[in-house]
């Protein structure tokens, strides 16, 4: 491939020390009823301290940020991102399933004519993936569905946003895309190369996980388990009425009828769906992981399987 360019008051009661503020990562653009928690002070209430919470582009940069010391906690990180970087060595730990959605879609400029049936016309041409992201993901397996030879393939390294722009101004033939508001201006100008039928015909499928550093979770375990059971509950109070809708839409950076569009393909499993589907030695956490390691490269099943850690939810 071508590549361009809710009690951990009461612990600190407990101990007699209070806990330090807690550094949170996550994304405009992408709308989960946790934002009202967020929106709230509800995760400050109950971990007994300030949240910071600090948005992103894509989740690569989740990492680099959890990496640097900079984050402790990252929300609705990408899969992918997350492998990519375990798999350098990263010191990250998979907590808990955030939000399971259809892959990300690949739009195509309108102008070109190009669809699932003559999706090979793309090599040659320059397509913006945001690398390493989930949209990556969904880019590579797209391309091997439909028998399209990713090295013939200039890919630039753009963000959502900056994809979407670059679709309309005709800089790009394609732009893989995650985000709401983003989704929606590539759409404007493109169509999604397969829809959610044919994503699921091909097998694809994503979901974004909560992640953690290794420090944070080694030294600070019930602010952990408090901030997964906030979670938890902001998922299960989620009803979709005019006033979570208008929250949600002000925190994510988005319009009410696009952030009730993007949430319609959401699901945001319970706890105790986690546990009995996600996670375990047959839990699909592990089994996705390891099939994406494949895609990038990363064939060590252990390794990845090592950094997933379901007991935060028990």
């Amino acid at each position: 491939m071508k590549k361009f360019a809710f009690a951990a008051s009461t612990l600190a009661l407990s101990t007699g020390i209070a806990a330090a503020d807690v550094n949170v990562a996550f994304f405009l653009e992408w709308a989960t009823p946790n934002q009202i928690a967020k929106v709230e002070k509800a995760y400050d209430d109950a971990m007994g301290t300030d949240i910071n919470w600090t948005n992103f582009n894509t989740g690569v940069g989740m990492s680099e940020a959890m990496i640097a010391g900079e984050i402790d906690i990252s929300y609705s990180q990408g899969l992918a991102p997350f492998v990519s970087a375990v798999a350098s060595g990263a010191p990250l730990k998979m907590v808990s399933i955030a939000v399971e959605y259809p892959p990300n879609k690949c739009f195509v400029a309108d102008s070109l004519g190009i669809t699932a049936d003559n999706a090979a016309d793309l090599e040659g041409m320059t397509v913006a993936v945001p690398l390493n992201t989930m949209a990556d993901f969904s880019f590579r397996k797209q391309m091997t569905a439909l028998g399209v030879d990713i090295d013939e393939i200039n890919v630039v390294d753009q963000d959502p946003a900056s994809g979407a722009v670059a679709l309309a101004e005709g800089a790009v033939a394609m732009a893989c895309i995650f985000g709401g508001a983003s989704s929606a201006k590539a759409d404007e100008v493109g169509t999604a190369l397969m829809d959610n039928a044919a994503l699921a015909a091909a097998g694809i499928q994503a979901f974004d996980v909560v992640s953690v550093t290794e420090s944070f979770a080694a030294e600070n375990p019930d602010l952990v388990r408090e901030f997964l059971a906030v979670t938890d509950a902001a998922n299960a109070s989620f009803t979709g009425s005019d006033s979570q809708m208008a929250i949600i839409a002000a925190d994510a950076g988005m319009d009410v009828e696009t952030t009730k569009a993007q949430m319609s393909e959401f699901v945001f499993p319970s706890t105790e769906a986690q546990l009995t589907n996600y996670f375990g030695p047959d839990g699909t956490a592990a089994a996705a992981a390891a099939s994406l390691g494949l895609v990038f490269g990363a064939d060590d099943a252990a390794l990845l399987a090592s950094t997933i850690d379901g007991s935060f939810l028990e």
